[in-house]
């Protein structure tokens, strides 16, 4: 039936193709990219995306700015726009992982204990972006496990060197090798980036699941081929290229 409803959309967007705009979440830059190039060829559509972290796409929608779809990389920056009738009820299409990475020619951090050695620059993203907020949490599971000892996040922080506004920004510090370790989502381990970095450890106890929602805005001039992309991202396609790009299944 999914199938049926997905040919359906699809057919239906490509007897009248639209220019779609679709606000993401920093972190689905790589594998949204090629989603959109697949769905356009099926469609006939000009899929535009505009991506950076999701509380700042959120600050962007909620004064104003025009788009069809929005994927945010938690439900504390998409559920506010469904409260304030922005966007319409989402559901959860991916989920993903937290990775700790530091640069592949560097030997100062091995394990989680060595983030908390003095002289190590950490950078994390901010606590409003939502990996940021995944970040916090990690460091408060370390904290209750007791570990590496019970003040492990107030160490941990006190070698932040940089608090930046999205993941991919992140993630390029190390790979610059501005900074000794970072945390950001297992997906952020691009091919362009694995070369450069190398992944510590993270134990399951500790790593903290993202979910992400998508959703079309109401006020969307193209709800039709808005409803077909997101069933575009949700078929077994769409899923296939998520899980190539380092995603997981939304469950």
């Amino acid at each position: 039936m999914r199938l049926i409803v997905l040919t359906t959309l699809l057919l239906g967007s490509t007897a009248s193709a639209a220019q779609l705009t679709v606000f993401a979440a920093a972190s689905l830059t790589d594998a949204f990219t090629e989603l959109g190039q697949q769905f356009d060829a099926r469609t006939g559509n000009k899929t535009v995306f505009q991506f950076a972290g999701s509380q700042a796409l959120r600050t962007q929608l909620e004064n104003g700015a025009r788009a069809d779809v929005y994927a945010s990389a938690n439900n504390a920056q998409f559920d506010p726009l469904v409260k304030a009738g922005l966007v319409v009820a989402g559901q959860p299409f991916v989920s993903n992982k937290l990775a700790v990475i530091v640069p592949s020619n560097s030997r100062k951090v091995s394990t989680l204990r060595d983030l908390t050695a003095p002289g190590v620059r950490i950078v994390i993203a901010d606590k409003a972006v939502p990996v940021g907020d995944y970040t916090r949490r990690m460091l408060g599971a370390i904290d209750q496990a007791g570990t590496y000892g019970k003040d492990f996040s107030a160490r941990f922080m006190k070698n932040v060197v940089s608090e930046e506004p999205n993941v991919r920004q992140v993630a390029l510090k190390v790979g610059l090798g501005e900074a000794d370790a970072a945390v950001v989502y297992r997906s952020d381990v691009t091919p362009a980036l694995k070369n450069d970095v190398r992944v510590v450890a993270l134990p399951t106890r500790f790593n903290q699941t993202a979910r992400y929602p998508i959703g079309t805005l109401k006020a969307s001039r193209n709800a039709a081929a808005a409803q077909a992309f997101i069933a575009y991202v949700r078929s077994i396609e769409g899923q296939k290229i998520l899980r190539k790009w380092g995603f997981q299944s939304p469950r």
